[in-house]
């Protein structure tokens, strides 16, 4: 049988086409490219919801595209920018509609890895909203990979073309997408029916 080759899916950054928070989560998905995994980037302005409420059941075609996208994700990165000391609301908002996989048979993040990054205009508000979304992935079921990246944004970070400046910060953004590709690996094959011992059974 053909290795199952992993998909995952980047989702976050701002309104702003091609935000730092944008670019990082970019740069981790090319290291997950890397690994041999697919990829699939739902950025800030896809992710531009109604407010989620558990009451109402009709669906955008971006909250549909959203979920759909995440249901056939074996990993997971996500990047948010901090404001005020947490993630931002558009990407809170975003990660609220994981409750219409509740009731799948791998419901919200159950089984993936999930990498995430952040970003702030300075080490305090990129380090404590770091903390803040590693949380909500544990909630939510997934599994933080060891490596999550907090970026200081208070000196440029990327060029126009998306190149990271920084080659520390490069290398850890795409070592944490290579994690979370390589977990996923675990997932996608549990996904297609085949036992793996230490898996994501």
């Amino acid at each position: 049988m053909a290795e199952s080759k992993p998909l995952v899916v980047g989702i976050g950054g701002t309104l702003s086409p091609n935000s730092t928070t944008e670019k990082a989560i970019k740069t981790s998905l090319e290291g997950a490219a890397d690994a041999g995994a697919d990829t699939l980037l739902v950025p800030g302005p896809a992710l531009e919801l109604p407010i989620y409420s558990w009451e109402r059941k009709e669906r955008s075609v971006e909250a549909l595209h959203l979920i759909d996208s995440l249901r056939k994700a074996d990993g997971i990165v996500i990047g948010s920018p901090g404001y005020h000391g947490s993630i931002s609301g558009l990407i809170k908002n975003a990660l609220d509609y994981t409750q219409d996989m509740a009731e799948d048979d791998w419901p919200y993040f159950h089984g993936r890895p999930v990498g995430a990054i952040t970003t702030g205009a300075g080490w305090q508000g990129a380090v404590t909203t770091l903390t803040a979304l590693r949380g909500i992935v544990h909630a939510l079921r997934g599994w933080n990979t060891p490596l999550g990246v907090a970026i200081n944004t208070a000196t440029p970070t990327f060029d126009d073309d998306g190149n990271c400046l920084d080659p520390k910060t490069d290398a850890m953004l795409r070592d944490m997408g290579r994690e979370v590709a390589e977990s996923a690996k675990m997932r996608a094959d549990t996904r297609d029916g085949r036992e793996i011992p230490g898996g994501f059974n």
